[in-house]
């Protein structure tokens, strides 16, 4: 399966859903349940909901039946926001009877282009123009032709395999949201709800999925992290700050669902919506995943300003990055034991220090962390991303002076660039102490989904803190190759690398000694034994330390294990 026309992002994982049926648990009433919210999807008509639904199902109107229509060239440039290749072959498909219908919904729907209400009756004859615009998808334009009010596209992933083996099936679904910059004319208003975009599935892609009881989607959007925890968790909490966000998640969770396994009439048994600021909904309540992808953009703050004149989707309301920090440090407090939280993040780096200094300086000791900065930019590049995000820059004068505060606020920092990232944080299990605590940075491109091998390498990890690893047995895994690089003439070469071609794809430089123990790697011969016959090959001279040589290839071969170069056998 394809990902979904106009998605920038690689293709969506699934995670595995549970066995058997689970009990209902008990759990806070949600205290968001209106299904007609002011300028938002309708999801109190369960007849018109279930009706477009096969209306859209009957016409093709899915991820493959997108990219089928459109052929590989207009798909692709869809996910750049470019219409126009989109529009030439829709317009043509329009012409022919056999694609007509479907031809026609996607003009609507993805492309933002009116039609006839006699077409849209033909194409989606079950709800028809009239139903959709009870819903309050469509309306009639000065034209008499009948425009979208909302984005509401395919999204779906295929069949997979967990963490823990379990086979999960894929999903077929649709996602409704407001309208984007690339489809309408204007600045964004600023209670924007936004749909697939990169960093929402970046997120989907970078989770550790397992069985859990209960789950938390904490700034839920319209909701897409709840549809991937629905397929693994048996309840899920969604919380937001903005009421249409929760009633764009609430209209996408009861028109799929069949496909989410959620019952129409009572759908607080699986997933409770929650209205509120950060952690405020689930107060003294624990998880036992959190995921989020929040507001996190980093936005100069003005004198007077309410969250009126903030955009809710990206803009938490603080000043610099302490809505990640604010989150690193609070989300601990929410786990289980045991139990995991991952976010996506930005953080300033002052001039002259270290991207980790202030992530670290979030950080609870009692927790365990991990970082992985994945790009870093300056204060000018961060400006013109997020300004021209909103559409800002259509305004000349709006886009000079927001750009100077962008510049302003930075400066008054001392800020010399922009991190984004990945963070991972665990409560310990009762009675465990900190296992990990790493800050990295990675840039260059890594296999997606990543969220298995970040799960796996924290399996590592807690393998490590509970093993002696001198006994251990290791083997070398399946996707490591070695590099070895020599001047011509050389007796030996000068480079030893290792590579991995999955997961993290990480490159080691390794030292003779270590080189010799990987190449030993074949499950017979304990870690000791291959030390201790390494220290009899290579030591000896005068001067040799004994005890430091088995200590520090001790220590390179725990961040080979730790890093997934060799496997416990």
């Amino acid at each position: 399966m394809t990902s979904s026309a106009q998605n920038p992002a690689p293709q969506a994982p699934a995670a595995p859903r549970p066995a058997t049926p689970t009990p209902a648990i008990a759990v806070r009433s949600s205290p968001f349940t209106a299904g007609n919210t002011p300028e938002a999807p309708r999801s109190d008509l369960p007849g018109l909901l279930e009706a477009l639904a096969g209306d859209l199902r009957a016409v093709g109107y899915t991820v493959d039946g997108v990219a089928g229509l459109l052929g590989e060239a207009a798909h692709s440039a869809l996910s750049r926001d470019q219409l126009i290749p989109a529009l030439i072959v829709t317009g043509r498909a329009s012409g022919e009877p056999s694609t007509a219908a479907l031809a026609a919904v996607v003009r609507l729907c993805l492309l933002a282009e009116p039609q006839r209400a006699e077409t849209l009756d033909a194409a989606l004859p079950g709800i028809r123009t009239e139903g959709l615009t009870e819903l309050g998808l469509v309306e009639r334009s000065d034209e008499d032709l009948i425009r979208a009010k909302v984005d509401l596209r395919p999204y779906g992933w295929d069949p997979t395999v967990g963490d823990d083996g379990v086979a999960s099936g894929g999903a077929d679904l649709w996602v409704a949201s407001d309208l984007a910059a690339h489809q309408r004319a204007g600045v964004l208003r600023h209670d924007h709800v936004l749909g697939i975009g990169q960093a929402s599935t970046t997120l989907v892609q970078v989770t550790a999925r397992r069985h859990v009881a209960r789950a938390l989607d904490l700034g839920t959007g319209c909701g897409i992290q709840t549809f991937h925890l629905l397929h693994h968790a048996e309840h899920v909490t969604a919380t937001d700050i903005s009421e249409r966000a929760l009633a764009f998640t609430r209209f996408n969770l009861l028109l799929n669902a069949a496909e989410l396994h959620v019952d129409p009439a009572d759908p607080e048994a699986r997933v409770s919506l929650r209205l509120g600021s950060l952690l405020e909904p689930v107060a003294g309540e624990e998880f036992e995943l959190v995921v989020s992808n929040p507001p996190f953009v980093i936005t100069p703050r003005s004198l007077g300003e309410t969250p009126v004149d903030q955009f809710t989707y990206r803009d938490g309301g603080l000043p610099g990055d302490e809505i990640v920090s604010s989150l690193v440090r609070a989300l601990p407090s929410v786990l289980a034991p045991g139990g995991t939280a991952q976010l996506l993040g930005n953080w300033e780096i002052e001039a002259g220090a270290a991207w980790s200094e202030r992530p670290q300086s979030w950080a609870d000791p009692a927790a365990d962390v991990w970082f992985i900065q994945r790009e870093q930019v300056g204060p000018e590049q961060y400006a013109e991303t997020w300004l021209q995000d909103a559409s800002e820059n259509r305004d000349r004068q709006l886009y000079q002076d927001s750009y100077a505060a962008y510049l302003d606020d930075f400066a008054s920092r001392n800020v010399a660039g922009i991190g984004f990232g990945m963070i991972w944080l665990r409560r310990p299990a009762d009675g465990a102490g900190r296992v990990i605590s790493r800050f990295e940075e990675i840039t260059y491109p890594i296999e997606q989904p990543v969220g298995p091998h970040l799960g796996a390498a924290v399996e590592r990890a807690d393998w490590l803190a509970a093993h002696d690893l001198a006994a251990a047995h290791l083997l070398v895994a399946e996707d490591v190759t070695e590099e070895r690089h020599q001047r011509p003439g050389a007796e030996h070469p000068g480079v030893i690398l290792l590579r991995q071609g999955a997961g993290l794809r990480r490159t080691n430089l390794l030292s003779t000694e270590l080189a010799g123990f990987v190449s030993a790697c074949d499950g017979d011969l304990s870690v000791g034994q291959i030390v201790g016959a390494l220290e009899a090959l290579l030591g000896g001279y005068e001067g040799f330390d004994g005890a430091q040589f088995r200590a520090g290839l001790l220590t390179e071969v725990g961040n080979l294990v730790r890093d997934g170069f060799l496997l416990p056998a």
